[in-house]
């Protein structure tokens, strides 16, 4: 592809290119000229001249103060600068990698040739804006993203599967269901409408009580404090480019970034024994992160992100039942949802924080409480966090897609940083061992995907509107409206469409709006206690009791049907 760019375009500037899930990008800088999808088909044709040449792959070592030179006489800043890091990070050569007779800057490996690859397996897919580095100070590159497979066959296949996903992306259906909008004035903040809300509440509601049920404390901590909350947790060192800081009074804040440094002072207000722990704290907790705005992608990275965040203090004995009560309870939320869990275990990092020996003994809690249960679990290798090792849990949604939703993370430094302390049974003051947990996260990433795992087709309980009344006639709209009122006192989420319009139209509508059960009211239902049933993505219609009906709803909605 670069090749087939600097062809076209030789006073082309190129940044990065790597491989990616299912293909490749790279970044270019082409200057002042506009790149558009018709230049798209004029570089795949030419990418597939070169690969009918069957042209090689030739690899060639250069001393790193060469490349430099090189790059910097050709006009390729960005290769230069990439040349610079390498360097400074101890780097003595650098690869190349050349094409016929174009040369490229290349980690490799590659294959022999470009004959390897199988006709129409690969496909330019999009253009993009990407900052250089991800850093809205510099300059906005272009993007290209291809995608590659190692038959064609495959390629048609995930094609088809992205025109699906295309039709059930949570941005558009957002719009069309009216969930949630963004606006120009607050980038990287969603604005949720009702629909969204009553999604949003139906998730909380249940988290809620889940967390109950396991026994936790529910409690609320402010949203900004002074910043040497976070310089105390270790954090500033860590995120303070992240975080939204301002000064007052002479004295910087912060509005929060993550709660634990909060909840930790809520534990220290009180003196607490060997007994009293394990305690468990739980919360709403809003926090912000000062994401770069070419980072932002709709609900899926926010600026403002709601967590069903959770602190445990607890002695080091109770650490295993502890992992597995949050374990269990990551089931049956996930459960609920009807989505798998998989888990990985994430240790060490290289820029973590305390001694070695502390960290053994937290990644050996985490991995027993793993393997007690019988869990199979993937490692993350280096990606637990500063202060501790971590057990994340990814979901796959409909398409296959893998998110990491759920963490589950030891920390034997906080508590230590902060002098938290119990008394223990021979009367000595220990410190306390704190796990940060979170079932499903981020709120905002969770309805993102639910959205798309179900194309807004949310099942009776997630539903925003959960029965949708229609009126045949003008006569009937007191009936629908009286219908209505009872299945609310039920706590069932209706709406009347009382139009002036076909019922026909109207049932179209209710089924884009993806509305789980439609109800049809003329002559023959205001004069019984019968009811004409259309259920979302069926075309017949059932005639079923009032009571029997409502009775179907709740059970389903109680059941998370």
């Amino acid at each position: 592809m670069a090749l087939a760019a600097a062809e076209f375009w030789p006073d082309v500037k190129f940044a990065i290119g790597p491989a990616i899930e299912n293909g490749f990008y790279y970044d270019f800088d082409f200057g002042d000229k506009k790149i558009g999808e018709d230049d798209l088909i004029k570089i795949e044709k030419k990418m597939n001249h070169v690969i009918k040449q069957n042209l090689k792959f030739e690899r060639s070592e250069t001393d790193i103060g060469e490349a430099a030179k090189k790059e910097k006489s050709a006009g390729q800043i960005y290769k230069a600068e990439l040349i610079k890091d390498l360097k400074i990070a101890g780097e003595t050569k650098v690869s190349y990698y050349k094409l016929g007779e174009f040369t490229d800057l290349c980690a490799g490996p590659h294959i022999a040739s470009t004959g390897k690859i199988a006709k129409g397996s690969f496909k330019l897919a999009k253009l993009a804006g990407a900052y250089w580095r991800g850093d809205e100070k510099n300059k906005m590159l272009t993007r290209v993203y291809g995608v590659a497979f190692e038959t064609r066959a495959e390629l048609d296949e995930y094609l088809k599967m992205m025109e699906e996903a295309e039709k059930r992306n949570h941005r558009k259906l957002g719009r069309e269901l009216d969930l949630f909008s963004f606006h120009e004035e607050a980038p990287g903040f969603v604005f949720w409408h009702e629909k969204g809300m009553a999604i949003w509440n139906e998730l909380e509601s249940f988290g809620k009580g889940l967390r109950k049920k396991f026994g936790y404390l529910e409690i609320k901590t402010p949203q900004m404090a002074k910043n040497t909350l976070w310089i105390t947790s270790g954090h500033w060192d860590h995120y303070k480019d992240d975080m939204f800081v301002f000064n007052v009074e002479k004295e910087t804040y912060c509005v929060k970034p993550m709660d634990c440094p909060l909840n930790i002072k809520i534990y220290q207000t009180k003196s607490h024994s060997y007994k009293d722990l394990p305690i468990r704290y739980t919360e709403i907790g809003r926090v912000f992160r000062n994401e770069k705005s070419g980072e932002l992608n709709g609900l899926f990275r926010v600026r403002e992100i709601t967590q069903d965040d959770s602190h445990i203090f607890l002695r080091e004995d109770q650490i295993e039942d502890e992992i597995k009560n949050i374990i269990n309870a990551v089931k049956e939320y996930y459960k609920a949802l009807t989505v798998e869990p998989s888990f990985f275990f994430a240790d060490r990092p290289d820029d973590y924080m305390g001694e070695i020996k502390t960290w053994d003994k937290a990644e050996s809690a985490l991995k027993n409480a793993l393997e007690s249960q019988n869990i199979q679990y993937g490692l993350k290798e280096k990606d637990g966090a500063f202060y501790g090792p971590k057990i994340d849990v990814n979901i796959k949604d409909v398409f296959g897609r893998s998110w990491q939703v759920a963490t589950i993370q030891l920390d034997f430094q906080l508590p230590g940083r902060f002098g938290c302390e119990y008394t223990d049974k021979d009367g000595k003051k220990k410190t306390p061992v704190l796990i940060h947990a979170a079932i499903f996260g981020s709120f905002e990433r969770m309805i993102g995907i639910l959205i798309e795992h179900f194309g807004g087709a949310f099942p009776v309980w997630l539903s925003p509107a959960q029965v949708k009344i229609i009126s045949v006639g003008a006569g009937h709209i007191e009936y629908c409206r009286k219908l209505a009122r009872e299945l609310k006192e039920r706590d069932i989420r209706v709406e009347v469409d009382d139009a002036n319009e076909t019922v026909g139209n109207k049932i179209r509508k209710a089924a884009k709006e993806k509305i789980p059960y439609v109800l049809v009211i003329g002559d023959k239902e205001t004069g019984s206690d019968k009811l004409a049933v259309r259920d979302r993505g069926g075309d017949s219609v059932r005639e079923i009791g009032k009571d029997e009906f409502i009775d179907e709803v709740e059970e389903k909605v109680r059941n998370k049907k």
